[in-house]
C-alpha cells in the first residue's frame, strides 16, 4: 500500500461481512476488504457498532476469510471493549487471536490518542499489522455525542493531524480518515508517509472505502432511501431487485406457476413410477415396502449441487 502511494495509485477498500460479499468483492479484485465492526448495525440491526464482541467479529472474519481467501489484503475492526485498556496486553492478546482464529492480515483500532498510539506500537511490536482510524471514531460516539463530522474548525482539524502522525509514528501501515472535510484530509495525506483511506473526506486521500451494502444499495428503497449515507454514491440498485424478486417469487407460489415441471427436475424411472402407484392402491403399502424390489440406485448415486455451493446435502 505504501508503494501504490508513492506511485500515485488509489487504493480501494470494500468493508464486508460474510462470505459472499467477499467472494464478489475478491472477484472485482478490490485491493482491501475491511471486516468492519458496522456489522452490529448492517448485518445485526444494532444502532451502533458497540455491541457486537469480539466473538461475533471473529466469527464474520472467518466467513470472509473463507469468501477471499487469497487476493485482498483482509483486515478485521478489533470491537470496542476489546483493545482500549491500560494492560496493552489484552489488546495484543484479542489482535492475536483476530489473525489466528479470524484469519485476518491485520487490525484496526479507532482513535489517536497518546494511549491509543501506545496500544498499537504494542500490537505492532507484538508482530501484527495495524491500520489507524481517526475522525469520526463510531465506538466513542457516546463521548462524540453522536455520528458526528469531524475536524471542522482549525483546533480539531489540527489534532486531527497530530493523531494521525502519532499512529503512522507507533507502526501503523495506514490510516483511515472518516467523515473529515476534504482539505482536512488532503493536508493529514500529504503529511504522512503512510496511506490515508478516506470515507467521507474528499478525494485527496490515498484511496476509499465503502460499505459493500451502501455502495451496491442493498437496503435502497423508494421509501428507505435514509439508510445511505450522504457521502455513499449507489453504484446500483440491488435492493431494489432483491424486493422485486422476493415479490414475484410469493406471487408465484401463490398462483401456483412455481415450481411447475421446469423446476421439477427429479424423476422416477417408467418402471420405479408403475410400482410406486400400485403400491399405493394396495393396502398396508408400508408393510409391503419392505418385500418389494425396489431399485435404490438412482436414490443413492445422483449427487446434488444445493445452496449455493459446491457440497452435496439433501433437505
Amino acid at each position: 500500500m505504501a508503494a501504490m502511494k508513492r506511485r500515485g495509485e488509489k487504493i480501494t477498500m470494500v468493508t464486508a461481512y460474510d462470505f459472499p460479499s467477499a467472494v464478489h468483492v475478491d472477484r472485482a479484485g478490490v485491493d482491501v476488504l475491511l471486516v468492519g465492526d458496522s456489522c452490529a448495525m448492517v448485518e445485526l440491526g444494532f444502532e451502533t457498532t458497540q455491541p457486537i464482541t469480539l466473538d461475533q467479529m471473529i466469527h464474520h472474519c472467518q466467513a470472509v476469510k473463507r469468501g477471499a481467501p487469497n487476493r485482498p489484503l483482509l483486515v478485521g475492526d478489533m470491537p470496542f471493549g476489546s483493545y482500549e485498556y491500560k494492560d496493552v496486553d489484552i489488546a495484543l492478546k484479542n489482535a492475536y487471536r483476530m489473525v489466528k482464529e479470524g484469519g485476518m492480515d491485520a487490525v484496526k483500532f479507532e482513535g489517536g490518542s497518546k494511549a491509543r498510539a501506545n496500544i498499537a506500537k504494542h500490537v505492532v511490536e507484538g508482530g501484527v499489522a495495524v491500520l489507524g482510524h481517526v475522525g469520526l471514531t463510531p465506538q466513542a460516539i457516546s463521548v462524540l455525542g453522536g455520528f458526528r463530522a469531524q475536524g471542522r474548525t482549525a483546533a480539531n482539524a489540527r489534532s486531527l493531524l497530530d493523531d494521525a502522525l502519532r499512529l503512522q509514528d507507533a507502526g501503523a501501515f495506514a490510516v483511515v480518515l472518516e467523515c473529515v472535510p476534504a482539505n482536512v484530509a488532503s493536508a493529514i495525506t500529504e503529511a504522512l508517509e503512510i496511506p490515508t483511506i478516506g470515507i467521507g473526506a474528499g478525494g485527496g486521500t490515498s484511496g476509499q472505502v465503502l460499505v459493500f451494502h451502501d455502495l451496491l444499495g442493498m437496503l435502497s428503497h423508494p421509501h428507505h432511501e435514509e439508510f445511505v449515507p450522504r457521502f455513499c454514491k449507489q453504484y446500483a440498485r440491488v435492493g431494489m431487485e432483491i424486493t422485486n424478486g422476493l415479490a414475484q417469487f410469493k406471487e408465484e407460489v401463490k398462483s401456483g406457476a412455481f415450481p411447475g415441471n421446469d423446476y421439477s427436475p427429479y424423476k422416477m424411472s417408467k418402471t420405479e413410477e408403475e410400482i410406486f402407484n400400485e403400491l399405493m392402491t394396495q393396502n398396508g403399502a408400508k408393510e409391503n415396502a419392505s418385500s418389494t424390489s425396489l431399485s435404490k440406485d438412482t436414490d443413492e448415486s445422483e449427487q446434488l449441487n444445493l445452496y449455493g455451493n459446491n457440497n452435496t446435502g439433501s433437505t
